[in-house]
């Protein structure tokens, strides 16, 4: 079974990297349609500009940046509030931001409980 072709509102993968930011725009959600249309920050613009200059080891604080289609198969370093996270830009990504794939919270796992937590604790054996 072949794997099937991803596709952006009917576009594909080769298509959305020939169009420019305001023709992607055309095509988006309304919510990516209006950051585009106001223009972005400066810092998103610094790193645009490194993307297409071919930089290696690009990190980034712009976790609220949206992931456009020049973008694909190249990997960031994305703060997390900690450290820079590497997250590999796939074509499914489009139109989501950055910072969503950067978590910033880890996994809570508890241990186990304490003496005298519970009334089935104190049958816990003690180490």
């Amino acid at each position: 079974m072949a794997k099937k072709e991803f596709r952006y509102y009917g576009k594909s993968t080769d298509e959305l990297k020939k169009m420019s930011i305001e023709d992607f725009a055309a095509v988006s959600t309304s919510r990516v349609r209006r950051v585009i249309k106001r223009g972005m920050n400066d810092e998103h613009k610094k790193v645009l500009r490194k993307i297409k200059d071919k930089k290696r080891n690009i990190e980034t604080h712009c976790r609220d940046m949206i992931i456009v289609p020049e973008m694909i198969g190249i990997t960031l370093k994305v703060h997390n509030g900690k450290s820079f996270e590497p997250v590999d830009i796939l074509p499914d990504m489009v139109g989501h931001y950055l910072g969503e794939f950067a978590l910033t919270r880890k996994r809570l796992v508890h241990s186990a409980p304490g003496i005298g937590a519970s009334k089935s604790s104190s049958a816990v054996a003690v180490k």
